[in-house]
């Protein structure tokens, strides 16, 4: 059994399986070598079945009820299902444009993306990450013994990882290029958008969607905030895909 993880998390209604399965097929043409892809999922209706599917990982106090990006604090177990090795965490909303092997050969305890909006800040964005599973666990055990200080310090859960690793001098960025931002790095400015395709960026890997735009809404040429315009993205629609 291979020790490399490629790792997701799908809950609720927004993102239905086929955001999962279209992930693994990217994972599947830009990743060399042996690895066990899994999903940790409230619903696996749907999904491939390449896909290993495991119940969400949950903590049998108020940290069980957490929302939106918290609940990637519960990979952090002591023992996450008995998986063992170094995983990479992604996010099903990305858009893989190239190879990704790299993701496990660069050095580091843990690495994660530097922010693009606010370079200078330590805080990092924790769409794509790696960790050797169950070498954090301090960090869930703080975030259990103070949810109510971190959570009123911290407003999301890669802004109190980053500062906590920072702290024990365990934090590491990838290589800016790797991971680009649709919103800031690919999309051009307004009013340029309305009539300027979207790009990808030189070397760059990942594409990350947050914010207004999924990958949906890039193929199809839609803005979800008025008075925004964009052009269809055919490369989104040739890359998307299981």
């Amino acid at each position: 059994m291979s020790d490399r993880f490629v790792m997701c998390m799908k809950w609720g209604t927004k993102y239905g399986p086929e955001y999962v399965n279209r992930l693994y097929g990217m994972v599947s043409r830009h990743l060399k070598g042996a690895y066990r892809f899994v999903c940790f999922t409230d619903d696996s209706n749907g999904v491939r079945p390449e896909v290993e599917c495991f119940p969400l990982p949950e903590l049998n106090l108020q940290a069980s009820k957490l929302d939106g990006g918290w609940r990637k604090l519960n990979s952090y177990q002591r023992d996450l299902f008995g998986l063992q090795g170094q995983a990479l965490f992604l996010d099903i909303d990305i858009v893989i444009v190239d190879d990704i092997t790299p993701f496990f050969e660069a050095p580091g305890e843990f690495l994660i993306i530097k922010d693009w909006k606010r370079p200078w800040r330590v805080t990092g964005n924790s769409s794509v990450y790696r960790f050797k599973l169950g070498a954090h666990t301090d960090m869930l055990d703080h975030f259990v013994a103070h949810q109510r200080e971190v959570r009123a310090k911290h407003r999301n859960e890669q802004e109190f990882l980053s500062h906590y690793l920072h702290r024990q001098g365990k934090l590491s960025y990838w290589p800016k290029e790797w991971c680009a931002s649709f919103k800031y790095q690919c999309l051009p400015p307004w009013p340029l958008s309305f009539w300027q395709p979207a790009r990808i960026p030189a070397d760059c890997r990942i594409v990350v969607f947050h914010g207004e735009v999924n990958p949906p809404d890039a193929i199809a040429g839609r803005r979800n905030r008025a008075g925004r315009g964009m052009l269809p993205v055919p490369w989104v629609a040739e890359h998307w895909t299981d």
